[in-house]
């Protein structure tokens, strides 16, 4: 195989791998992503009460997204006063935040009273049984293209940085095979063809 054939080959080899290491890595950090806020979220609820800047920002979710809880609505059984074992009115229930309601309606607080041990058919007639977590990905699904903007302004400039220096480091390299052949450096051979000196990253494109 003539040299220029073998370089535009290794070349592509490199463009491809990378390229398929970047998906991959893409689609494990989605359900990585999952798996950490749902778990962040149980913490979160544990201190629910002790923590008035999660407790804010729950409730805000809640409300918006209308949703209950980081995977569902039995995470808040996380909480030491809202398990079904604990004492007093909030046991078993959860936060009005999660209530269906209107914006009309005056606030009642004890409208989850008892709908943790609940089936989700007859608890979704009450509260929001979708958890916090799928609400706001699906959120972020309606609106792809604000996240298509933001995830290009923050994955793209460091993909194509990873990307050129790669095809830096492999110039660099056949640069350095080549004078070592001519210089004999490396054991006898023939002077290395400069066909593909200038060609740099677009080796991959047809001629």
């Amino acid at each position: 195989m003539p040299r220029g054939d073998s370089e535009q080959v290794r070349y592509c080899a490199r463009v491809s791998y990378l390229w398929l290491k970047f998906s991959l890595i893409i689609y494990s950090t989605v359900f990585w992503t999952i798996d950490f806020l749902n778990d962040n979220i149980r913490r979160g609820i544990e201190n629910y009460y002790d923590d008035l800047d999660f407790k804010n920002i729950m409730d805000f979710v809640q409300k918006q997204f209308k949703c209950c809880g980081g995977e569902d609505y039995r995470d808040w059984s996380k909480n030491q006063y809202h398990d079904c074992s604990a004492p007093g009115p909030l046991a078993c229930g959860v936060p009005y935040t999660c209530c269906i309601r209107n914006t009309t309606d005056v606030i009642n607080t004890m409208c989850g009273y008892k709908t943790i041990d609940k089936e989700r058919l007859v608890a979704q007639n009450v509260i929001y049984v979708r958890g916090c977590t799928n609400a706001v990905l699906i959120w972020f699904m309606d609106n792809y293209t604000i996240m298509a903007g933001l995830l290009l302004g923050i994955l793209l400039p460091q993909f194509l940085g990873v990307l050129l220096t790669l095809l830096y480091i492999t110039r660099v390299e056949d640069i350095i095979t080549e004078h070592s052949v001519t210089d004999g450096l490396l054991g006898p051979g023939a002077k290395a063809s400069s066909e593909a000196a200038g060609t740099g990253c677009c080796l991959c494109y047809p001629n």
